[in-house]
């Protein structure tokens, strides 16, 4: 019986790409620490300093993945392919690292200079100059982090890459407990909990590891690749879209308003919850529909994306249902009883987030059918349609932008959708289904 039940064990492995477990795992629990410093956060600080914390948050995620995370996918694609030649990848890691150190100190020095010329430190910060601090060493420490992730998952080394994704909400989690545990109301100190981990994580996932370096012919700029641009644009709005809810409340916010966009920004986190779910189970089922429909085959192809839009759009109506009935209780019971924000607006923001989901799975397909530049302008629409229905949506704070956010996302998926359709008329390229793989398993969205 225990032979048999390995057999079916290593059966039921060998069909997924080397990595998927290791991968999946790191991911769920990043999401998992991610919601608990966010517990921690809010049960730790008063309302105003939760949202200043959180607008350091969603600035790190708006541009760290939308700068970064295209350099980390094209240093894996060009490291690994660099190492089915028997080439060592070398080179490449560190034409990319310069890339990033530079669009790191650009975005460094912008940032600082929109601090002292503009009042965005009063008002997405509470006036804390500590969390602008934070935010330039949450950019250098997530440069070096996409990079050595793009590394390790070039090389092969997936547990590495899934103890990079892990260690960092780790590291993150732990020292926020000992804060709350001490009651230190300081939002700085949380700012810089979340500023510090990812440099310190990834530094203790890689002990260990050798030979992730190795010497090679000196890699051209265009090796990285030709549609880095379009990578990098997609990337950063897609992002932007993402946390668009929260920058459009703390923006229009008066006064009087701040400490209810608190809650509003816990019930965003509430209604991304089923992201988590589509991580993990993106993680495990679209490998296992490539390997069943083999690299190329148009039929299989289009049968399974339709099977994972199915189990996309079941999630986001689990999570509208879910947010819908039970949200308002499961978010008193997390958050603690000043969490104060009603069923419909965690329904609306979960349908949003759902639709959003959507957007990216099919944002995924269109690149990998070398579909970038299509895909940067469905972003583009997205954040458009964001923009005017903010507008035209009434003087309802909360309403307004959840709207917005269901419009934008809709808006974003459709297009992405008839691009893709077109893309599938016109033909499938060889590897095109194994590209799309690789593409979704390596693209996990920033929670």
């Amino acid at each position: 019986m225990a032979q048999r039940t390995q057999r079916l064990i290593e059966a039921a492995r060998r069909p997924l790409p080397e990595g998927t477990f290791v991968v999946g795992a790191g991911l769920i629990v990043a999401g998992i620490t991610s919601y608990l410093f966010q517990i921690l956060e809010f049960r730790s600080l008063s309302k105003a300093d939760y949202a200043a914390v959180n607008a350091l948050w969603v600035s790190v995620f708006v541009l760290a993945p939308g700068f970064f995370l295209p350099i980390e996918q094209e240093v894996g694609r060009a490291v690994a392919a660099r190492r089915s030649r028997g080439i060592g990848g070398g080179p490449v890691v560190r034409r990319a690292a310069m890339l990033g150190l530079w669009l790191t100190t650009a975005l460094a020095i912008g940032v600082v200079v929109l601090a002292v010329t503009t009042n965005v430190v009063d008002r997405l910060f509470e006036g804390s100059n500590g969390l602008i601090a934070c935010l330039v060493i949450a950019l250098f420490s997530y440069w070096f982090t996409y990079l050595a992730r793009g590394t390790v998952a070039g090389n092969g080394r997936f547990r590495a890459y899934s103890l990079i994704v892990g260690a960092e909400g780790l590291v993150r989690v732990l020292p926020a407990i000992a804060l709350a545990i001490a009651g230190v109301s300081n939002p700085v100190a949380y700012g810089l909990c979340f500023a510090i981990p990812p440099a310190l994580g990834t530094l203790a996932s890689l002990r260990g590891e050798r030979g992730l370096l190795p010497s090679g012919p000196q890699a051209p700029w265009s090796e990285l690749s030709t549609n880095l641009g379009y990578l990098l644009g997609g990337s950063l709005m897609a992002q932007a879209l993402s946390y668009a809810p929260f920058l459009g409340a703390q923006l229009l916010s008066k006064p009087s308003e701040r400490e209810a966009v608190a809650d509003f920004i816990v019930g965003l986190f509430l209604a991304r919850i089923p992201i988590l779910l589509f991580q993990a189970v993106q993680a495990a089922l679209l490998p296992k529909l490539a390997h069943l429909a083999g690299s190329g085959q148009h039929d299989d192809f289009r049968n399974g994306l339709r099977k994972l839009l199915i189990v996309v759009v079941s999630i986001g109506a689990l999570g509208v249902l879910a947010a819908g009935t039970i949200g308002p209780t499961a978010g008193e019971i997390l958050f603690g009883d000043k969490f104060n924000l009603g069923n419909v607006d965690l329904a609306l923001l979960a349908a949003g987030s759902g639709l959003f989901i959507l957007a990216l799975t099919l944002a995924q397909g269109l690149i990998a059918l070398m579909g970038h530049s299509r895909a940067l302008f469905a972003w583009a629409i997205g954040l458009a349609v964001f923009v005017v229905t903010t507008a035209l949506a009434g003087d309802d704070l909360f309403k307004r932008v959840e709207i917005a956010f269901i419009v934008a996302a809709a808006a974003s998926a459709a297009a992405m959708g008839v691009f893709l359709l077109a893309r599938l008329r016109a033909g499938i390229p060889e590897g095109g289904l194994a590209s799309l793989v690789e593409q979704i398993e390596h693209e996990p969205l920033e929670i």
